[in-house]
């Protein structure tokens, strides 16, 4: 289904559909490609001063390449010499092999007498470095490799990062707006303004470095166009924190929800008891871990929040054990199967005893593993599941290594997701949620603060936390990685070279939106 409300989510078109939009806004609504011009360029103008300050006096060198990004850089260069900035335009193409609206708008800077050279006579070894440059050379349809001639423009460009204020128009030169990766270099902004909507490739992990700071202004794509096409990815918004509504003054525990974390073995105590925290501090009311019976004390040592379900004397569980797991998931608004259940040969059996559960299921790390080697138990998968790999956890259940996951993450999630029948969250740096009908949903947030062992186990809980809700499961998901990443975020103030701990992420969370 897709994701239209937009009060949690704005539009991640691909390259190709945010062309689409472009040429529906002429054929179907009457608007000209000049008018979505003028307004990009006016929106830059506005980021750009929103950026910087009042741009008066201040040399800027505006790069303009002979496509429509070019024509954007060449109208921008006019709105700030009205506002008596020194602008110099430097062109890719003789000022003639300018056309459509790029070649109206170079031809009205040249009336203006706007000074213009050609791109390859800047003089890059200048003392003094330009307070401002414009990257308007290549646009979101650029694909294939940078020429030798344009990589070394961008290489100039980029050594000039702490001289001058490096502003990229709606993607920076050299960088693929599908998957985010530079080809072979790209502009290393210092902003990027992304017009009417972020493109999939600027919010990757890979393309925080060049992407610099995103800003996304609205260049008057009507709605009805992107109602009648709409894209298939969306970003998580800020505003998802409001589905999490206000707290009734009169909750108690019983209706605040129920979590049962079923797992833990020898040796694997920490997991659950994270996955239990991190429900905990997200709000549920009751949680339990459901764990073999040798190794309770281990697991509640020290926890007196967390209760627990010792089932069977053994280390580990076997198929004997399901019944009464499945019994006490009984009532249950959402279990988290998986975290530290091992890989023991008897939880294999113990699997697919269980399954299916009956109640919504979020299925992590060792429950992954034994669904990755028993294809049959996706059967037993409701549409009311969450599956939450890592990358390595995600080659695995697709038969693919780690890089052909990372290449195509968005891809690599919609597989998931559609294979299972379930909602796919690939976690990682800007984590991607999928539904099994093809709709994605990115996470906004780089938090490296995430990056340690147990983080992914309170994730689990959180999300099953958030399933005892009256979420979808693909809004509950998006959700809880939103939140979970703003936990990671706020923790970069106290620990700003990481080496905070996977607890402190479970703790972070109930302040994670209080700014």
């Amino acid at each position: 289904m897709p994701l239209l409300d937009d009060r949690f989510f704005d539009p991640l078109p691909t390259p190709a559909e945010i062309a689409g939009w472009d040429a529906a806004s002429l054929a179907e609504c009457g608007m000209s490609f000049l008018a979505l011009m003028e307004n990009a360029s006016r929106e830059a103008m506005h980021a750009l001063v929103g950026e910087i300050g009042e741009v008066r006096g201040k040399d800027v060198l505006l790069l303009a390449g002979p496509g429509n990004n070019g024509g954007d850089a060449v109208a921008l260069a006019r709105h700030l010499a009205g506002r008596g900035a020194k602008v110099r335009l430097a062109l890719a193409r003789p000022r003639g092999n300018y056309k459509g609206a790029a070649g109206y708008n170079a031809r009205l800077a040249a009336k203006l007498g706007l000074p213009m050279l050609p791109l390859a006579k800047v003089d890059w070894q200048k003392a003094t470095a330009p307070d401002v440059i414009v990257d308007g050379l290549l646009g979101t349809g650029f694909s294939g490799q940078l020429r030798p001639e344009l990589a070394a423009m961008v290489e100039a460009v980029n050594a000039l990062a702490g001289r001058s204020y490096i502003f990229a128009l709606d993607i920076p030169s050299g960088l693929c707006g599908q998957s985010g990766r530079p080809s072979p270099v790209a502009v290393r902004a210092t902003a990027t303004v992304a017009f009417e909507a972020a493109k999939t490739g600027l919010v990757t992990a890979e393309a925080a470095p060049y992407v610099g700071k995103l800003l996304v202004r609205e260049i008057g794509i009507p709605p009805i166009v992107k109602e009648r096409h709409p894209c298939r990815a969306y970003r998580i918004a800020p505003g998802i924190a409001r589905a999490l509504g206000a707290v009734s003054p009169t909750l108690h525990k019983g209706s605040a929800g129920r979590v049962v974390v079923v797992g833990g073995s020898r040796g694997l105590t920490g997991a659950p008891l994270l996955a239990a925290l991190g429900a905990l501090r997200s709000g549920a009311g009751l949680v339990s871990v459901a764990c073999p019976g040798a190794v309770e004390i281990a697991l509640k040592a020290g926890f007196p929040d967390v209760m627990t379900m010792p089932i069977g004397p053994g280390g580990h569980f076997t198929a004997d054990d399901a019944s009464a797991v499945r019994e006490f998931c009984a009532g249950a608004g959402a279990v988290a199967l998986g975290p530290g259940l091992g890989r023991h040969e008897d939880s294999a059996g113990f699997l697919e005893a269980l399954l299916p559960l009956p109640c919504r299921l979020v299925l992590d790390a060792d429950g992954l593993y034994f669904l990755a080697h028993n294809p049959g138990l996706a059967a037993r998968l409701s549409p009311e599941t969450v599956l939450t790999p890592h990358p390595g956890e995600a080659a695995r259940l697709l038969g693919t290594d780690i890089a052909t996951v990372e290449a195509d993450r968005c891809a690599c999630a919609r597989e998931l997701a559609a294979r299972f029948g379930a909602v796919a969250v690939l976690k990682g740096p800007a984590t991607v949620v999928a539904a099994p009908d093809g709709t994605v949903a990115v996470s906004p947030v780089i938090a490296p603060n995430l990056a340690v062992g147990g983080s992914g186990d309170v994730l689990s809980g959180l999300a099953a936390a958030l399933f005892c809700g009256p979420y979808s499961p693909l809004l509950a998901a998006c959700l809880a990685v939103y939140w979970h990443g703003l936990g990671g975020a706020r923790l970069a103030a106290a620990y700003p070279r990481r080496g905070n701990l996977a607890s402190e992420i479970a703790d972070m969370l109930p302040l994670a939106f209080t700014e």
